[in-house]
Formats: structure tokens, sequence, C-alpha cells
């Protein structure tokens, strides 16, 4: 018989189940809602439900790279306990998941905008007992050249795309240099323009404070400001492994096309 998407939806919400696991136990039990339900709870998967409310405060950000190394993605797999997050079948469903998403036409976004069997946790909940959920991802794609750095502790991953030079040893390090740093853009003029006016108001009012003339006063803004850029953006940054360079000194012909960076339930990322 014909289930419509309207009785998977509502039997979902009612048991927590996948979508798909809905479905089949409506097929089963003949379209009869109470029967699906009963199903349901027969092969455990309606007990993610219960769970449903408990805190997500672990989990792993996993990579995946493409074999002609096009295609990069880190993706966050969010569940209870760091013991669940560093067993081996949270790991493969977290690698799969990076994976199916390389192939999906998505850039950036969390479970919202995947397809709901992507995301759909169900199983691995009922297999491992603890509230589990898809977080927040990342993907680029890219003819020039892709880096990906993800700490050891795989709370924290940078994919870096760099065009016009290159390779992936620099793309990595500066990957490496993203993960440690977190740079807010790539150059400075990438800064929105009230942010800009924020800064020079706030230097304009401290060098007034302090008594100095105005024409010095510009001087100390135009200072402060350099010293600004190089907190926030990318390639004004000290390179981690060459502090005496900035990022811009090493990519050689190489520039920063983009880079995405994941840090473990850090919302604000």
């Amino acid at each position: 018989m014909a289930i419509s998407a309207a009785q998977v939806k509502a039997l979902r919400e009612k048991t927590g189940a996948g979508m798909m696991d809905c479905k089949k136990a409506l097929v089963e039990s003949g379209g009869d809602d109470e029967k699906a339900v009963m199903y349901l709870r027969e092969k455990g998967l309606s007990k993610a439900a219960k769970k449903a409310g408990r805190a997500t405060s672990e989990g792993l950000v996993t990579p995946y790279v493409s074999e002609d190394g096009k295609t990069a993605v880190i993706s966050e797999l969010l569940c209870e306990t760091d013991f669940v997050a560093k067993g081996d079948d949270f790991k493969a469903f977290a690698a799969a998941l990076s994976e199916k998403i390389a192939g999906l036409d998505v850039t950036t976004g969390n479970a919202d905008d995947l397809p709901a069997d992507v995301a759909d946790v169900t199983d691995l909940i009922a297999k491992l007992g603890e509230n589990m959920g898809v977080g927040r991802f990342a993907k680029i794609t890219t003819d020039g050249v892709l880096g990906v750095y993800v700490h050891t502790n795989n709370k924290l991953g940078v994919i870096v795309e760099l065009t016009g030079g290159g390779d992936e040893d620099l793309a990595k390090d500066v990957a490496m240099h993203v993960a440690a740093m977190n740079p807010q853009c790539i150059a400075s003029d990438e800064l929105p323009a009230d942010v800009l006016e924020k800064e020079k108001a706030l230097y304009m009012k401290q060098a007034m404070d302090e008594g100095k003339p105005e024409n010095i006063a510009e001087k100390i803004v135009s200072g402060r400001l350099s010293k600004f850029y190089s907190e926030v953006c990318l390639i004004e940054q000290a390179f981690i492994k060459e502090d005496k360079k900035k990022v811009k000194d090493i990519l050689g012909g190489a520039a920063v096309a983009g880079f995405q960076r994941l840090a473990l339930g850090d919302k604000t990322e």
C-alpha cells in the first residue's frame, strides 16, 4: 500500500526514529500508526526519542578528500561522551558522513541543509545508546590546490584553498596556521566597512585622550590598524612555523582563495 510523506513525518515526530525506518514500519504495519509504533519499539528504533534532549558536547570533526584532490570536506558529528566518540562505529559513521557530503551540491551548513537520510543518526543512537547529531559541515571544490589539517584530537579541522601556485604541503601548512590562529578573513579588504570604522574611531579616541595632536593621532590610528590587520587577517599574520615572516611571505606566487575552519561545538565558528 502507498504510504504518504505526512504519515512518515508524523511517525518520526512521535518516535524519533529515522525516516526510512518509519516508512518501513508503516509498510510492515499496513499503515496502522499504533502497530508501526510497536514495530519500532520491538526493533529498538524508537528509543532515540528518549535521548533527544540530552546535551551533545563531544564528538569528532572528520575530513574527507576526493581521490583527485579537488574536493575536501570537514564535518562535525556530535555525541554525549568522548568515550563514544573514540569508538570504531562512531568514527566509521563520521567518515562516511564526510564522504557523502562530498558528493552533494552543498558548500557549508548544518544538518538542516542535508538530505534526511544523510543526516539521520537514529540507528547509531540505537546502537551506541547516546544522543547524537550531525553538526556543521564545510566543503570546498576547486581547480587549485587544497590542504586539510585536523588537529590530533579530531575536534578542530581546517580546509585551505590555494590558487595560482603552491602545493599540498604549502596548503596544509597554511591550514595548520588557520587552526592555530583563527583569522577572521583572508585580507583586510574583506573586513566589513562598519568594523573598520569602529576600529578607527576607537583608535582615534584613544589617541586624542592621550593628548596627541590630530596629525599625530592619525599616524597612530594607521599604526594601530596595521596591528589589527596582523591579528585578524590571515595573510598579515605572523606565520606560526616562521614568525619572522607573514603568511603572505611564504605563499610565493600562490594566493589563498578561501578557507573553512570547524572547531567542535563552536556555534560561532
